[in-house]
């Protein structure tokens, strides 16, 4: 006889990670949360669907492409530095979505990794720092390092809930 596994709580409510500062830990929270969410759901999702656009929406692979992107970006910003030209190339590619076999598979891989790099960044962010001025893009509009980090979370998880509902219907064949 085969028992499931207890379900885990949300990471929220599975406590304090490790060497991420106390201000910081929401975040890291919301993109552990994400990224899970991510591949639970598109576990076995077909490529063939990833530039499915039911109703207009975005599609499951914008939106993949995108997230990937914006926590690059985002990450930049808050270390205080321009984005790089393949940063800005990535920017204007995230349109063009493959749909080669394994495409999704590398597609949530790499939204995976720049999870792993913002998680990566949190602890070195020292929370005096979280106030101070960054410029974002070409405008130099005016943010802050906390300001960047809750953007790229909630901007996340914003897109990862659109995500979820495009793969259900798309899956389902809803169109």
């Amino acid at each position: 006889m085969t028992t499931s596994p207890t379900p885990q709580p949300e990471f929220w409510l599975r406590g304090p990670l490790p060497e991420v500062p106390p201000l910081l830990q929401p975040i890291a929270h919301a993109l552990l949360q994400a990224r899970q969410e991510v591949e639970t759901a598109l576990h076995d999702f077909p490529d063939s669907l990833l530039t499915v656009r039911p109703a207009g929406v975005a599609s499951v692979g914008f939106h993949l492409h995108h997230l990937a992107g914006v926590l690059d970006r985002m990450q930049s910003y808050a270390r205080h530095q321009s984005l790089s030209e393949a940063q800005l190339a990535y920017l204007a590619a995230e349109n063009n979505v493959p749909t080669t076999p394994g495409s999704t598979t590398a597609l949530v891989q790499h939204f995976g990794e720049t999870i792993d790099h913002m998680l990566a960044y949190l602890p070195t962010v020292p929370e005096a720092a979280l106030p101070e001025f960054r410029p974002v893009g070409r405008a130099k509009l005016p943010s802050t390092v906390i300001g960047l980090l809750v953007h790229a979370a909630e901007h996340t998880t914003r897109h990862v809930g659109q995500l979820l509902v495009t793969a259900r219907v798309v899956r389902a064949g809803l169109l």
